[in-house]
């Protein structure tokens, strides 16, 4: 079939599938692009030509539209995704943020730029960037680094290895990220007489591979010599569906279950077996049971320096490590007893290896009263007033009596992932959507379209501060271009309180984190406070906003914004500095099961404050540890 290079492309993507347990479906839903002359002509004139067989979505960035992609693929458990289209040029290195975050995430995303001419007949092009030591390189080629793979098409053949590879590793739950392939924009317009081999529905299959024998009886073995074993899950139990496993694994053991942010909902806050949070933003009943674990079992986690409190949580000089992942990379994490294998097919082994075998009653009571304690911290900081402004903590309260079980909680960073991963009581692994493994700001209202999309019949709430709606606010115009109701939260504090609070421990007295104008006589931005109305702005992109003031009003707010068909904004100011932890939230440096998080402090200074930040940050450095 003779068709051009794009137009071959888009109708190949059209018919790729993945399936898993006897369920196809579309691998990729559609692709997002915003047009320049890179692809305008190629791309653009086939999906025009195509729109039946994949649809194109209009973003108003590119490093969001793959924000949006990436946590379409989240939502659908990696076994659907989307494409995203740009121009060479700035269009295309708008989208490395983004590629960084599908990869480090281990999300699925095909990237599709633009590329100066493989002819070279016309050089140098708009947007070209000339390197004087090499010939082939050009702008996306700082899309290396940050995919799982990386191809350019510099004829029109090539194109049919390349896009076999790339979906080889989008279907592959140990290789999966980002995958960039580049178009020459010669390339794309040139036709070709295409096999219709190529063309052909194709289904990618996504197995469970089942563990090693001899692994999985290692395995078994070491968590029936444990005297105080602890489970922690992460994205893999949700990712591979695996749910119901964990819990009935957790009940039938009674081995506790502490969570990272991918793995939490996997097992319900209310589980007898669930104690929370792990890490430097954790829970005072999983860091506890954590530092007194002489057996771990991660179960599809990356083992983050949050998780581990940089290494810092696990505490018991003996301790041992059972990693189920189906990645190699990080079921050997930490000298680890390796379970290479599906986190599904890995839990029904060592249910059955271990069928019979149960922890001490005297441990599961442990577990059940720091479990209980930590609750009743949560509900104080959930009701953490008085003051003049409402504490963040305050308004988690309110959407934790609002929201439904099955609703969706959109975060990314700053504060609100902290108080969220410690306080919010998910039961529904799709409930809670947070990213943190890249803790990219700006992710959250681009990372609501894509949840959308991919849960229509859910609600989606969107937490931002202002400090990340200022980085990417413009999806609320996709939002609304698209139909798609969000409610959206505008947490506005008037600065970054989470790096403020860092800086404001580690002796830099929250420099530079505040919304203000510079004062002329110090020469810093610490004058009066800047005169941003961010509720003006959402409704300027087409939103419908309410303003709310203190909790009372919240609450009103969010009721009708949930109750509306069309996105709303609600906007409330809350308290830059939380109150004091007299309620046990947040946990002072020192209380029993606080973490610490490895950032280094400047070793010499003038300022009293950061001399005693350093003496601190070396002494918390002794207890860091290999776990070898």
């Amino acid at each position: 079939m003779r068709l051009t290079t794009a137009q071959a492309l888009v109708r190949f993507l059209a018919a790729q599938y993945s399936e898993r347990d006897g369920r196809e479906r579309r691998l990729v839903d559609g692709v997002w692009g915003i047009f320049g002359h890179g692809n305008v002509a190629g791309i653009g004139q086939a999906l025009l030509q195509h729109a039946e067989e994949l649809p194109y979505f209009l973003a108003r960035n590119e490093q969001a539209m793959v924000h949006t992609a990436a946590a379409y693929a989240k939502a659908h458990d990696r076994l659907a995704t989307f494409a995203c289209t740009t121009s060479v040029g700035p269009g295309a290195t708008n989208l490395v943020t983004g590629a960084a975050l599908a990869t480090t995430n281990r999300l699925p995303v095909l990237l599709l730029p633009g590329d100066t001419f493989a002819t070279r007949v016309a050089e140098p092009v708009l947007q070209q960037l000339e390197d004087p030591r090499h010939g082939d390189v050009s702008v996306n080629d700082a899309l290396r680094p940050v995919s799982r793979y990386f191809d350019r098409v510099q004829r029109p053949e090539q194109l049919i290895p390349a896009a076999l590879a790339a979906m080889r590793v989008l279907t592959d739950p140990a290789e999966t990220g980002a995958v960039t392939l580049c178009l020459p924009q010669d390339v794309q317009a040139e036709a070709f007489d295409w096999p219709e081999e190529f063309l052909r529905r194709r289904v990618w299959h996504v197995g469970r591979p089942q563990p090693e024998p001899a692994a999985l009886a290692r395995a078994a073995a070491l968590l029936r010599q444990a005297r105080r074993p602890l489970i922690v899950a992460g994205g893999g139990v949700v990712y591979s569906q695996a749910c119901e496993e964990l819990r009935e694994f957790a009940a039938a053991t009674g081995i506790p279950v502490a969570d990272t942010h991918a793995g939490k909902g996997a097992i319900g806050w209310d589980h007898p077996c669930a104690v929370g949070a792990l890490g430097a933003t954790g829970t005072a009943a999983a860091n506890r049971l954590a530092a007194e674990a002489d057996v771990v079992l991660g179960i599809g986690t990356r083992y983050s320096d949050f998780t581990t409190a940089s290494r810092t949580v696990f505490a018991d000089p003996a301790v041992r490590f059972v990693n189920l992942n189906t990645a190699r990379l990080d079921a050997v994490k930490h000298a680890a007893e390796p379970l290479v294998a599906d986190a599904r097919a890995g839990l029904e082994g060592l249910g059955r290896a271990l069928a019979g075998w149960r922890t001490d009653p005297a441990y599961r009571a442990r577990v059940r009263q720091l479990a209980d304690d930590w609750r009743q911290i949560t509900d104080r900081a959930y009701r953490a007033g008085p003051g003049p402004l409402p504490a963040q903590t305050e308004i988690l309260g309110v959407l934790d009596e609002v929201l439904g079980e099955r609703d969706v909680v959109v975060a990314a960073a700053g504060s609100l992932p902290g108080d969220l991963q410690a306080l919010w009581r998910a039961r529904d692994p799709k409930a809670y959507h947070v990213e943190y493994a890249y803790s990219c700001m700006g992710y959250e209202i681009a990372a609501g379209v894509g949840v959308k999309l991919a849960a229509p019949e859910r609600e989606v709430v969107v937490l931002v501060g202002d400090g990340s709606y200022l980085m990417m606010c413009q999806e609320l115009v996709t939002a609304v271009s698209e139909g798609l109701k969000l409610t959206v939260v505008l947490v506005d504090n008037g600065g970054f309180a989470s790096i403020g609070a860092l800086s404001e421990s580690l002796g830099s007295q929250r420099f530079g984190t505040r919304y203000r104008y510079r004062d002329r006589k110090t020469g810093r931005l610490d004058g009066a406070p800047l005169p941003v109305d961010l509720a003006a702005n959402a409704a300027s992109l087409g939103a419908r906003v309410l303003r709310a003031s203190g909790t009372a009003q919240f609450r009103a707010a969010l009721n009708e914004a949930r109750a509306a068909g069309e996105t709303t904004v609600v906007h409330v100011a809350t308290a830059l500095v939380p109150p004091a932890p007299d309620g046990g939230y947040p946990l002072p440096p020192g209380a029993p099961g606080a973490a610490w998080w490895d950032v280094p402090v400047a070793e010499v200074a003038d300022d009293e404050a950061t001399r005693a930040a350093h003496a601190a940050y070396r002494e918390a450095k002794r207890a860091q540890r290999p776990y070898l």
